[in-house]
């Protein structure tokens, strides 16, 4: 039997060195028993920006969270349709929003797009699936009534397009500096 007490644990939140080299991802480039664990949430690379010759540090959501919340879509919408869709749409929201509340503060706009997508596919799927025989006018009527978005019983489907993007806030002062109080000593 292991002791697990004994076995020293992996600093969390380091990033590997290569990471903040140009062209190369933290997550993905380097194997995945060297990375932290944050890092293989988000793809974090510096790249140039598009118009200038200056640097910066994107982190996007990386293709392997992308892969996780796609596969519960898919489990979600795989289960049986001998319930309402307000049900299917009771159980899809929770996940669809906490998965775009943790990446809204990367580069993550046309992930969410993707994602409203897919997951709006993967319902209309289930649709018609529940409703064999239907055809799209009368699917549109009783399910997609609001400008082809699926709602039931005053449920709607989460819109992941929706969610806002707040990249890079400007903390000003707000973050104490170890020298905040040399200079407020000097100004005097």
């Amino acid at each position: 039997m292991i002791n697990h007490s004994s076995v020293p644990r992996r600093p969390r939140g380091l990033l590997e060195p290569d990471a903040w080299k140009p062209g190369t991802s933290g997550s993905e480039g380097a194997p995945a028993q060297k990375c932290a664990g944050a890092t293989r949430r988000f793809r974090i690379q510096r790249q140039t920006k598009r118009g200038s010759n200056r640097a910066f540090v994107y982190t996007w959501p990386s293709k392997k969270s992308l892969a996780s919340i796609k596969a519960k879509v898919k489990a979600i919408t795989r289960q049986g349709t001998n319930h309402p869709l307000s049900e299917l749409l009771r159980r899809l929201n929770p996940v669809l929003r906490g998965w775009t509340n943790y990446f809204r503060h990367g580069v993550s706009k046309s992930t969410f797009g993707y994602l409203h997508q897919f997951t709006w596919l993967r319902v209309v799927r289930w649709l018609r699936r529940k409703h064999r025989r239907a055809n799209w006018r009368w699917l549109r009527r009783h399910y997609l009534a609001n400008a082809w978005w699926p709602e039931h019983d005053g449920m709607a489907l989460f819109d992941c397009r929706a969610v806002p993007v707040t990249r890079y806030r400007y903390r000003g002062a707000a973050i104490a500096t170890p020298w905040s109080r040399f200079l407020t000593n000097d100004a005097a």
